[in-house]
């Protein structure tokens, strides 16, 4: 099953964002420093992604389908790949899918893959999510 969500990223956001993780980019909380360097408003730290996709990964995961027990699970990773940069004013899609799951030494990892677009259809930022259960 895919779910999915649009974000609205809001200069606001992204500048709480930038100064919760010690990102000093000018670009990133100064909307005239992101102009000058050819963007239409600030521009969003990289992981700003786990915000944006937020919407649409945790009822991926809170799927009954996928079957997680959530009193055993643990974060085990995830990995981006990003495209096009996010900026304030932009909407972004994000579309999970529950890979699989698979079982090593008995702990089940389930995995989500994600895809985001802005609203112009640029991909913006490929995900993959793992989670474990012990």
């Amino acid at each position: 099953m895919t779910h999915r969500a649009t974000y609205a990223v809001g200069r606001e956001k992204v500048r709480e964002y930038a100064y919760a993780t010690g990102e000093n980019d000018p670009r990133c909380t100064d909307p005239e420093a992101a102009r000058a360097a050819g963007f239409a408003d600030v521009v969003a730290p990289p992981m700003f992604a786990a915000v944006y996709s937020g919407p649409a990964i945790w009822p991926a995961v809170v799927d009954p389908e996928v079957g997680i027990d959530f009193a055993r699970m643990v974060h085990g990773g995830q990995a981006f790949t990003w495209h096009e940069p996010v900026v304030a004013g932009d909407e972004i899609t994000t579309e999970v899918e529950h890979e699989g799951t698979s079982e090593r030494g008995g702990l089940k990892f389930f995995v989500f893959t994600s895809r985001s677009v802005n609203q112009r259809g640029e991909l913006t930022c490929e995900g993959r999510w793992t989670n474990i259960v012990r």
